[in-house]
């Protein structure tokens, strides 16, 4: 987050994918969509889940990180680490 506030009343969900069970996989966050969760439900809690916290969608992906930065090891998620080999 750029702007170096942090509120609280916005809340923010990133659809990761949606698996062939129906479960939705997504990452939630509070104040700011760079720290956020990774929780899995289905359709129907999570569009309940999305209303009840009045969530703000983000794009899929993440924004684009500097790989050559000092903390770009710890740029990754669950999701990631279940389909990708790391170092």
């Amino acid at each position: 987050m750029a702007t170096g506030s942090f509120d609280i009343t916005r809340k923010f969900v990133r659809v990761m994918r949606t698996r062939a069970n129906g479960l939705i996989e997504f990452e939630f966050a509070v104040g700011d969509p760079d720290v956020a969760v990774e929780l899995v439900m289905p359709k129907a809690a999570f569009e309940e889940f999305c209303a009840a916290n009045h969530v703000e969608r983000i794009a899929a992906e993440p924004a684009a990180f500097d790989s050559d930065a000092a903390d770009a090891d710890f740029h990754w998620n669950l999701h990631q680490a279940t389909h990708q080999r790391f170092r």
